[in-house]
């Protein structure tokens, strides 16, 4: 029987609202195989607040647990695990985060604020164009190698850099120990096979409607991040094979380049339209209602830098590069800029969040 002191009193703060609805999970236990956030929740007794942080950052967001309560309103314990979990890891990725000011301005006004910067880098690079080479093939045709790598080297590192120091402060903050191999080949495993959007038992999860399940989400996950990394592929490719074999751009359809990023690029733009398409049918009650722009302006961005490549590469030796490079490099410097900042950091987190939860289980 649960205590009734829960409703006593109103919850002051995210965390204590939090800590209420956790322990009246764990009392219950219905969901204990649904995803990796009960099980952790159910080896412990009472939750400090960097427990709460931790169960945030394993959280999916794939609601499946909320659909199947039986305590959610209009009973009087108005459960909404889900929601009050992305609204707690909302606040860590703002807490962690520097500067703090830009990632509350992005989840609040992500889609203004991506499509301001890229339009904005996208006329720097077009009024660029009259620095062009006077030779080169190509993209280098319209704009110089040294350009691009001296604008994109540091948008690259110090973006990357900031989420190293993100990283160490979550990690300190949760009471991260030492991370062994088992610890993170644990956590890659089940990262690749999207396993916490599954539902529990492979059917997937009721993202889109509560008497569905579905693993459209999982699927779209797994496209945009395999395709993701293809084009990461391609791209660290394409340096080694300028650098190390003096082999520049631009390379065939049939060059690792090319065989990495073309399917990548499909793969990242379809993941990113079916998630586009999922968030528009998705109950905003149950995620964090005050990033809702910044996950959509996140989306909206990543599949617009995977379609303005693969228009790009379509439109090669045409006058259209001259107006798509611009908007493609605009969209890339922008992704590059606001990762701290999007749910690019997320993946981080949860990336961070599982293998801290490997080591609990060891």
């Amino acid at each position: 029987m649960f205590d009734q002191s829960h409703m006593d009193s109103k919850p002051s703060t995210r965390i204590d609202e939090a800590r209420r609805q956790i322990e009246i999970c764990n009392a219950c236990r219905y969901c204990e195989g649904y995803c990796s956030v009960f099980p952790a929740i159910m080896r412990q007794r009472s939750f400090a607040e960097a427990d709460i942080t931790q169960f945030a950052n394993l959280c999916h967001n794939c609601r499946g647990c909320y659909y199947a309560c039986q305590y959610t309103e209009p009973h009087e314990f108005e459960l909404n695990l889900p929601g009050i979990l992305a609204e707690v890891r909302t606040d860590s990725w703002e807490r962690f985060a520097w500067p703090g000011p830009l990632a509350r301005l992005f989840q609040r006004s992500g889609t203004a604020l991506a499509l301001a910067l890229m339009l904005g880098f996208a006329v720097l690079f077009w009024a660029a164009q009259a620095l062009r080479p006077e030779s080169g093939d190509g993209f280098y045709a319209v704009m110089s190698h040294g350009l691009m790598v001296s604008v994109f080297m540091p948008a690259f590192l110090l973006p990357l850099l900031a989420l190293i120091v993100y990283l160490r402060s979550y990690w300190r903050h949760v009471g991260g120990g030492q991370i062994r191999l088992s610890h993170i080949r644990h956590a890659l495993g089940r990262a690749a096979q999207m396993k916490d959007l599954s539902g529990g038992q492979g059917q997937g999860c009721n993202f889109e409607d509560e008497d569905r399940f579905s693993n459209a989400r999982r699927f779209a996950h797994q496209a945009v991040m395999w395709g993701f990394l293809m084009c990461f592929g391609s791209t660290a490719s394409g340096t080694i094979m300028h650098y190390a074999f003096d082999w520049p751009a631009p390379y065939g359809l049939f060059s690792l380049p090319k065989l990495l990023g073309v399917p990548g690029g499909i793969l990242l733009f379809l993941g990113c339209a079916e998630l586009a398409r999922l968030k528009r049918k998705a109950d905003p009650a149950l995620g964090a209602k005050q990033m809702r722009s910044g996950e959509m302006g996140f989306v909206l961005l990543l599949g617009f830098v995977s379609l303005s490549g693969l228009l790009l590469y379509a439109a090669t030796g045409t006058g259209a590069v001259a107006v798509l490079l611009p908007l493609h490099l605009g969209s890339v410097l922008t992704f590059f800029l606001l990762t701290p900042y999007t749910k690019m950091a997320h993946g981080f987190f949860r990336l961070a969040a599982l293998v801290r939860d490997a080591a609990e289980k060891k």
